[in-house]
């Protein structure tokens, strides 16, 4: 099926908020960086944290940088003090699955032990909000869709178990300590900054929609793990979200804890599915070329289908995406690749 190109916004005010100075760790990352963006532009005062090792400097735009590790206490503290920081948005973490499978040991220091050290910093500094950055992976594979945030969590992979660890250790902490947390589940991020300003880059790409602009470009035909799984045309279906609606979720999510909300997990979809072929198709519809792709073997652990129930966010926050029509994210991206390409600026 093809889906229009259609025009896309997203609507959004000031907030007037007292608290203004929030930590983004992971905030030269992709996701990370977005949501600075919507933090500044809501009268948030963005304190980026990274240690530069997936981040990239020119995507700290929109307030101060301090590079540096999570598992730096001492680091953490001052910079916490230094800035009055009320406030945190944690996304600094690795995120490839397969690697998490290859380097275990690498997932839970960095996902697990180091991120205990930012939680204990947190509690000794006072700052009594944190917006987590965790995943659909802690639900392993699961049997009902769309996946509602009490399906079972049976994470297959090192990644999503780091993950889940965080989300526990958040509970026991919020139970004990006073603090409050939202643990926001992303499905399958995408797209790029509406304005330009930011998009995607990540060294290996593992992504599908800029996968496929690659190939576009003539890196090679895209690799489509599979083709006959129980699906309509036999690709995997997967619930994509623009990253834009993700940092517009962050924004709402701060705002709902700093207003007095109850400790939540919240699932970050769209509640429709699209698959392999889906996307491939709207590339070409987009750019008007084609995308040279080859059928491979299946990844093991691949669901066919992986689509959110996000009623609740919509509920909890009221937030509704509103760039995450599959057109909108797909040329939002190549508009990305695009410029980064002509400019060489990243």
């Amino acid at each position: 099926m093809r889906l229009s190109v259609a025009r896309c916004g997203i609507r959004g005010s000031m907030l007037e908020q007292s608290d203004k100075f929030i930590l983004v760790t992971g905030g030269a990352g992709y996701i990370g960086s977005h949501a600075a963006k919507a933090l500044a532009a809501r009268g948030f005062v963005p304190v980026t944290y990274d240690n530069l090792i997936n981040g990239h400097r020119w995507a700290v735009q929109y307030g101060p940088f301090v590079e540096g590790d999570i598992g730096d206490r001492a680091k953490l503290l001052e910079t916490i003090r230094r800035h009055k920081i009320s406030a945190a948005i944690h996304f600094a973490a690795f995120a490839y699955v397969g690697e998490s499978v290859r380097h275990p040991a690498k997932y839970f220091n960095n996902n697990v032990t180091k991120s205990l050290i930012l939680l204990d910093a947190f509690v000794d500094s006072r700052v009594r909000h944190a917006v987590f950055s965790s995943s659909c992976a802690t639900y392993g594979l699961p049997d009902c869709m769309p996946i509602a945030e009490n399906a079972p969590q049976h994470p297959v992979n090192p990644y999503g178990e780091t993950k889940l660890i965080f989300e526990r250790a958040l509970r026991w902490y919020a139970s004990a300590y006073e603090f409050t947390f939202v643990a926001l589940r992303y499905f399958n991020a995408a797209g790029a900054d509406p304005d330009g300003k930011l998009g995607e880059v990540h060294s290996p790409e593992t992504h599908l929609i800029p996968l496929a602009l690659e190939a576009i470009d003539g890196r090679g035909p895209l690799e489509v793990y599979g083709g006959d799984y129980p699906t309509p045309d036999g690709t995997c279906v997967r619930d994509y979200i623009h990253v834009a609606d993700l940092a517009d979720a962050h924004v709402k999510a701060l705002d709902y804890l700093q207003r007095g909300g109850a400790s939540s997990a919240l699932n970050l979809g769209t509640g429709t599915g699209h698959s392999v072929r889906e996307v491939i198709g709207v590339a070409e519809e987009v750019t008007g070329r084609r995308v040279p792709h080859t059928i491979v073997s299946r990844r093991a652990g691949d669901p066919a289908i992986l689509v959110a129930d996000p009623s609740l966010a919509g509920k909890v926050l009221a937030w509704h995406p509103q760039y995450s029509d599959l057109g909108c994210i797909v040329r939002s991206a190549w508009k990305w690749r695009s410029e980064y390409l002509r400019k060489q600026a990243v």
